[in-house]
């Protein structure tokens, strides 16, 4: 392998994956959710940059081009459990989720039972855009568990009437509880539109890999 700083980028965005879950193991709410988004969005900047860099030095390499799927693929399966899992399993998060990661799974299948001939299977501009509404969607549904534990944290022990009046404007907002629960509102709706958009394209690009690949997988 070679060292250099795509390859670098690459390996330092597979351990990420294992930072946003440490995140979670040491540090409480909402503070984990606050350090997962910074390390989960540091790591998928340098999806981007990793590529471009390797293509504009001319340090593209094999051991670069197997890691790069595995280390985008790892971060949004582990990302995607955690969300999930400190969501209750809420079945309109849990649906999208789910077709992702099988998606990601029924691919890499693919990929690894065609083998040489796995070329046919390369990334589509579609397939980008897709990696990118997930990367996104993710990014935002983790500050949405940020805005959730602040209002939950604030409003412990209050009368659930006087919290009630607050939001409704009917009250003083001293806390600032008006804004968090826009932010809560806000950041769950838009990161969870996002992740239906990403698991449409997640379907139209698996069709598209299957249909590829069908000429190699008819016997005779």
């Amino acid at each position: 392998m070679k060292w250099n700083l795509p390859n670098i980028l690459t390996i330092g965005r597979l351990f990420a994956c294992f930072g946003v879950v440490i995140m979670f193991l040491y540090f409480n709410r909402p503070w984990a959710d606050w350090f997962a988004l910074i390390l989960f969005a540091a790591a998928a900047i340098t999806d981007f940059f990793d590529g471009y860099l390797a293509r504009a030095w001319n340090q593209t390499s094999k051991f670069g081009a197997m890691l790069d799927p595995i280390a985008d693929k790892a971060m949004v399966v582990i990302a995607l459990l955690i969300i999930v899992g400190f969501s209750g399993m809420d079945p309109w998060l849990l649906l999208p989720a789910t077709v992702i990661i099988f998606r990601e799974v029924f691919v890499s299948g693919l990929r690894e039972f065609l083998g040489d001939d796995a070329k046919t299977l390369a990334v589509t501009k579609l397939a980008k855009w897709k990696t990118t509404a997930q990367m996104v969607a993710i990014a935002v549904l983790f500050s949405k568990g940020a805005f959730e534990h602040y209002l939950i944290e604030q409003t412990v022990g209050m009368d659930p009437a006087l919290v009630q009046a607050i939001l409704a404007g009917e009250a003083d907002d001293v806390l600032g509880l008006r804004w968090k629960d826009a932010g809560w509102d806000l950041s769950w709706s838009i990161g969870l539109v996002l992740l239906w958009v990403a698991a449409v394209l997640t379907l139209i690009t698996g069709w598209d890999y299957f249909r590829k690949s069908l000429p190699y997988l008819r016997d005779g």
